[in-house]
């Protein structure tokens, strides 16, 4: 069975031992995140089991015929080659079989009759061996699960062909991350593949990984991510090794409570050191209790010290006070945006209050930086109003703001002219919160990566006072712990918060409210992302789903309520008629509340008829895309492809017919309402 198995592998950097004696078996179907503090050696031990390293004792093994695919962090391929290209090198040996191949074939030409014989025999038979390996491999059909992987990863159909040189980092990871997936790998090493990308292409490569049947060891700083993709979670620490079954989830809860109990044993053996030295101190010159002393400085020798556990998940940081802002702090009206002719934004409006916490989501490509750049005030809106609120006070951050820090002095000078008074004294701990730990608190700013200089900027912005802030994908170039520290500190924030992630645990955790941005256009969902995950869920499973929340707060319940509204008056009419002022009043509150009941009625039914007509749009473009599906190359020649989209359309027409009943249903229920009520 293929596989790959470490055998007390030890590492040193100069007189620095990285790890030693670990053990570690992966082989296909089992799942494997590796984690670990900055600098505790993940991404070398990946580089070790990939083969790009060698330890310096201690035995990697690789059974016969295992494949390796590797993942690096950075590296992203020859720019020379174009997109298309450097995914279809992950059928490098397949395409060096071919090769072989042909060669043999060249050769059997080259053999006369009067010569063949045994050697052409072995020919024949090796010949033979490469073609069944290569029709078994997939190699002939390359090209559609080659395409499927680069659209899955976000790439449109003109992009296959474009060099890599025309894309950012991002991208060129992404193509570098399509190639690793099309190796078609008996174990595959992935190092952060989740850096660049989005929710959607997240979603895909996580179906993807699910799927395989390729054993996984991953290293990513996604939460969500690692306990959906693995079983099994291997912690480096303190130079070892520890495997931990179950979900990522599960792992922390466990080694929660291991480090809770180390750090109680630590405590106790630190104050029982201390009661020792004291007795050292105390009885060194006296001659009486010469061999107690001896016996306890022999004690102190031989203790097996516990080492710390780290403490910098704890470290809690809160904002500065910043001023309160009205209760609407920012009013979007119609909001339009389009650049060189391009329109990115069409229409947009949003009241956004004290308070709240709003992520925007969609694809890349749907305007979400450029929505938070008007928002913020960093360019005007070509149509539309937006109104701020007295005493909003902004802050914006976003990847590029890291371009303008100060170039001058060190990250710990800066940090000081930075922050408040208060703060001076956690600067340290803030800084290794956010990565810049121990010496490197004293890096220079001009050398900065664009990673740290990320986080600088981002760290500079939490220093400010400000009410109104936004947050353009503050979670990237973070690990886990940063993201907690981070979390913690914008849950507490009393101020208004816009942001944008990838990192769907830091996105459940914090967002009040979501505004999704497709093509241009924004769709507000009043809830958190659970609510908005499961109203995505029930439009996408028919009309039922689409109208759940509509009938539940609306047309069903107003039902109802005018059903019993009437049998209340029918019944009324058959009782005597009451007298005097007493009867005239209660006669008129009835008709008022009569009155009130059915514009509340007629309210509900037409904002439920809103969301059947966009709902009804939404399918008549999906439908569109569908056939157009049809009419491609790679569909229509692949005949489980053309199935599952003519069911899709099949679907697609199915909710239309069921949405189309009940529009003519909200009709009439509409038309039925008394002449002259809204």
């Amino acid at each position: 069975m293929p596989g790959a198995t470490l055998t007390e592998v030890s590492l040193s950097f100069g007189a620095r031992q990285l790890f030693h004696g670990v053990n570690l078996r992966v082989e296909p179907g089992r799942k494997i995140a590796l984690t670990g503090a900055n600098g505790s050696g993940k991404t070398t031990l990946l580089r070790i089991l990939a083969g790009r390293l060698k330890a310096d004792s201690g035995q990697v093994r690789l059974e016969k015929d295992t494949r390796i695919a590797y993942l690096p962090q950075s590296g992203s391929g020859e720019e020379g080659a174009s997109v298309y290209e450097e995914a279809e090198k992950g059928w490098f040996r397949e395409a060096e079989m071919e090769r072989k191949l042909h060669t043999l074939e060249e050769e059997l030409g080259e053999i006369t009759e009067s010569s063949f014989g045994t050697a052409a025999g072995r020919l024949l038979e090796r010949q033979h061996v490469l073609q069944e390996e290569l029709q078994t491999s997939g190699y002939y059909q390359r090209r559609v699960r080659i395409m499927g992987v680069l659209a899955g990863l976000g790439f449109a159909p003109e992009d296959y062909r474009r060099p890599l040189a025309t894309f950012s980092e991002g991208w060129r990871m992404r193509a570098a991350l399509a190639r690793v997936l099309c190796e078609r790998a008996d174990i595959l090493l992935l190092d952060e593949p989740t850096n660049y990308l989005d929710l959607e292409a997240r979603n895909w490569l996580e179906e993807f990984l699910i799927d395989s049947a390729a054993g996984l060891v991953l290293v990513s700083h996604d939460r969500y991510f690692l306990d959906v993709t693995v079983g099994a979670v291997a912690e480096l620490y303190l130079g070892r090794l520890n495997l931990y079954p179950g979900s990522y989830s599960d792992y922390e809860a466990r080694r929660g409570r291991e480090l809770e109990q180390i750090a109680r044993e630590y405590q106790q053996q630190q104050e029982e050191i201390a009661r020792i030295e004291s007795f050292v101190r105390r009885f060194r010159y006296n001659a009486s209790k010469a061999r107690l002393v001896q016996s306890r400085v022999k004690r102190l020798e031989q203790m097996q010290r516990i080492e710390p556990p780290p403490s910098l998940p704890n470290l809690h940081f809160a904002f500065p006070p910043a001023p309160r802002s009205g209760k609407l702090p920012l009013i979007l009206e119609n909001l339009g945006k389009q650049y060189n002719g391009v329109r990115v934004l069409t229409d947009v409006g949003l009241e956004l209050s004290r308070g709240e916490k709003l992520v925007l989501l969609g694809p890349n490509g749907a305007g979400k930086s450029t929505l938070m750049r008007l928002m913020a005030g960093l360019e005007p809106p070509d149509e539309g109003v937006m109104r701020y609120a007295a005493g909003v006070e902004k802050g914006y951050f976003s990847p590029e703001v890291s371009d303008h820090l100060e170039a001058n002095g060190n990250i710990l000078e800066l940090m000081e002219a930075w922050a408040p008074t208060d703060l001076v004294p956690r600067l340290r701990s803030l800084l290794g919160a956010f990565l810049f730990r121990g010496e490197e608190a004293y890096k220079p700013v001009s050398v900065l990566s664009g990673g740290e200089s990320s986080r600088l900027a981002l760290l500079r912005l939490l220093l400010s006072p400000a009410n109104l802030l936004f947050l353009d994908e503050p979670t990237n170039h973070l690990d886990l712990t940063s993201k907690d520290v981070l979390l913690r500190a914008l849950k507490d924030y009393q101020g208004t918060l816009v942001f944008t992630s990838h990192d769907r645990h830091f996105i459940a955790s914090l967002a009040t409210r979501v505004l999704e941005l497709r093509a241009g256009k924004a769709r507000l969902y009043p809830g958190d992302y659970d609510y908005y995950l499961w109203r995505k869920e029930q439009e996408a499973t028919g009309a039922e789903g689409v109208t759940g929340d509509a009938r539940a707060a609306g047309a069903e319940g107003v039902t109802g309520d005018a059903a019993q509204a009437a049998a209340q008056a029918a019944a009324g009419e058959g009782k005597p008629a009451e007298n005097g002022a007493a009867a005239g009043a209660n006669n008129g509150k009835h008709a008022r509340r009569e009155e009130k009941e059915l514009k509340r009625q007629a309210r509900r039914l037409a904002r439920e008829e809103e969301e059947v007509l966009a709902r009804l749009e939404e399918l008549h473009l999906q439908a569109a895309e569908l056939e157009w599906a049809m009419s491609r190359e790679e569909v229509y020649r692949d005949g489980k492809a053309m199935r599952k989209v003519k069911q899709e359309l099949a679907e697609n027409r199915r909710q239309e017919e069921l949405l189309q009943q009940r529009w003519e249903s909200l009709e009439a229920e509409q038309q039925a309402l008394p002449a002259g009520e809204d």
